[in-house]
């Protein structure tokens, strides 16, 4: 009796088939979460990060944070000086 063997698929199969299962078992949100984080990133962080913060000392970074609004500030009071209630 001879061992039947079938040949490994190629990659880019195997890839579409384990995405398919992915997305039908999680969801397409979380199985692009899972599949994210194996995925290198491009780039040099550490060259980009020395060109946009190599001339600034850390209490400058914390300063400047510091001074932004927050991500939805509140609105500015638009009320009249002589509107209901003055």
């Amino acid at each position: 009796m001879s061992a039947s063997t079938t040949p490994p698929l190629p990659l880019a199969e195997v890839t579409r088939r384990a995405i398919e299962v992915l997305s039908r078992e999680l969801g397409p949100a979380d199985a692009a979460r899972f599949v994210n984080q194996f995925s290198v990133g491009s780039g040099d962080y550490t060259a980009e990060r020395a060109g946009l913060f190599g001339h600034l000392t850390l209490a400058e970074i914390v300063s400047e944070i510091r001074g932004r609004p927050g991500p939805n500030p509140a609105p500015p009071d638009r009320t009249p000086a002589n509107g209901p209630g003055s």
